[in-house]
């Protein structure tokens, strides 16, 4: 069970990081006025944005973007899936992992 707690925590934290990336890309786009990225990097995001769409989708119908005033709202749903991942993390280390490792 451990080997198998382990690996889902691994795949866990591989999603967080595509999160982390998205969140990273997705600022430098909003932030950029002449936002010109090479071929090659827009392939690799364009692989992590296919992969975190779904969860990320999902909780924009959950969340709503917090409006700021003069139409500027900052969408949360990738921070708010972030912090789920990482409960979600340490729940699966806590039941999964660290039982089985005594």
């Amino acid at each position: 069970m451990a080997l198998f707690g382990s690996i889902l925590f691994a795949l866990v934290g591989l999603y967080s990081l595509m999160v982390v990336i998205r969140i990273i890309v997705e600022m430098i786009q909003s932030f950029s006025k002449h936002f010109d990225p090479p071929r090659w990097f827009m392939i690799a995001a364009e692989y992590i944005f296919v992969a975190t769409d779904p969860a990320v989708k999902a909780l924009r119908r959950l969340i709503p973007p917090l409006r700021l005033g003069n139409g500027i709202g900052i969408d949360i749903s990738v921070i708010a899936l972030f912090l789920i991942l990482a409960l979600l993390q340490f729940i699966i280390h806590a039941f999964l992992v660290l039982p089985f490792l005594r």
